[in-house]
């Protein structure tokens, strides 16, 4: 039997930008920069206090079984993402077991901080229990599957920042391998105090601008979010009258092996996951149109990511930009919020643009996009996501291809 096709026919998300489709494409195509002063605790003490949090947030879904006031905020990204995406795809419920998959770095680390916190204050043995229950990793998709009694499969990923991107190549397989005829894919994370003390001490993030591949970058500015894919058979989309966004056509992954918190200097894993997600596709480097970059703005993350993609992509000045300086890196939720991005410049023809790169670093030889860029015909994207402990992972994705 051959490979089915994979079609996204729904898109939900929530970012800094704020919430829904429209509203985010928008903003990333006009290159808004949507980080400032964090707000959910006291900064002040932090090298770094600079982030972007999903400030104008409201959520505005109503539970059917779940209680509102007691999901958590990571629960409540993933929730509005998820609707938005159920809407877009034409569905209001499943009608056979869908699978879930799903990314994240921290999980409801959150809850276990307040939880924490709440403990401390009152005394464990009187501390809300039901934060503790949000703090395991699964808790965010296994509300999402009461609420919508979803019995399919059910994987929560964690491979560090590139969860996201991981659970939609996941899915995209068992899909395409007829395990499943649908699959809800995406990842999510939210701002905790704890991640944002641990990335300071790290002196991973920058006291100023998020500066990908610029000569004088100093680190990343954190994020919050979600984003969530709904992906099927093309045949079964196209069968029900779906409206095709596009397509997942393949997905690599690769490791360093090399240290927990810097990359191989030499891009080996990331190239490998690249080219792994081309053979996936039936793709040549030459077939790609546009590179979301994992872009961190950490000296080391860009100068090996420059490295993978000219080891990958030769001499061809294949357009390259990074997201992260509008919407913060959003850890668990990147790889899917990026994969979105792809999506929407594709359907949009426009290219991202790479924000706050004014001197762009002699040593990354890539051709970033400055600037919006607008009436471009893109087929195809590359979104890549690399994270701590050595991961790679890199998506494939195409408009609609007749």
């Amino acid at each position: 039997m051959s490979a089915r096709r994979v079609a996204v026919t729904g898109v939900g998300m929530v970012t800094a930008h704020g919430a829904g489709w429209r509203r985010n494409m928008e903003a990333f195509k006009a290159g808004r920069d949507s980080t400032a002063e964090v707000r959910a605790f006291d900064g002040s003490g932090y090298r770094a206090s600079r982030c972007a949090e999903a400030r104008d947030f409201v959520f505005a879904y109503k539970p059917l079984r779940l209680r509102a006031s007691r999901l958590d905020r990571a629960s409540k990204l993933l929730l509005t993402a998820f609707d938005e995406a159920m809407a877009m795809a034409s569905m209001d419920r499943f009608d056979e077991p869908a699978a879930v998959v799903l990314g994240t770095t921290l999980g409801g680390m959150l809850s276990g901080e307040r939880y924490h916190a709440d403990g401390l204050r009152r005394g464990f043995d009187r501390a809300r229990v039901s934060l503790l229950t949000d703090y395991l990793a699964h808790s965010q998709a296994a509300n999402l599957k009461l609420e919508y009694s979803i019995r399919g499969p059910s994987l929560t990923l964690s491979d560090a920042c590139a969860s996201g991107a991981t659970a939609i190549g996941t899915a995209f397989h068992m899909v395409r391998a007829g395990e499943t005829r649908v699959a809800v894919a995406g990842g999510y994370d939210t701002m905790s105090e704890f991640t944002f003390a641990g990335f300071n001490a790290l002196q991973a993030v920058s006291p100023t601008l998020c500066r990908p591949f610029d000569a004088r970058r100093d680190g990343l500015v954190l994020g919050e979010g979600a984003a969530v894919l709904i992906l099927e058979e093309m045949e079964s989309a196209v069968a029900r009258g779906a409206a095709v966004l596009g397509e997942v056509l393949g997905y690599g992954s690769a490791s360093d092996a090399f240290h927990m918190t810097r990359p191989d200097p030499e891009g080996r894993g990331a190239a490998s996951a690249m080219r792994r997600a081309l053979d996936d596709a039936g793709l040549s480097p030459e077939e790609i149109d546009y590179i979301n970059a994992h872009g961190t703005a950490t000296p080391l993350n860009d100068l090996m990511e420059a490295r993978a993609v000219r080891a990958v992509f030769g001499g061809r000045d294949v357009p390259v930009s990074s997201v992260k300086p509008m919407v913060g890196h959003t850890l668990g939720a990147a790889g899917a919020v990026e994969a979105a991005v792809c999506l929407m410049a594709i359907s949009g023809g426009f290219l991202p643009p790479n924000i706050n790169c004014d001197e762009p670093d002699p040593q990354c030889p890539l051709r970033i996009v400055h600037g919006p860029e607008e009436g471009v015909e893109l087929r195809t994207a590359l979104s890549n996501s690399f994270g701590f402990g050595g991961t790679n992972a890199s998506l494939a994705l195409a408009g609609v291809r007749r």
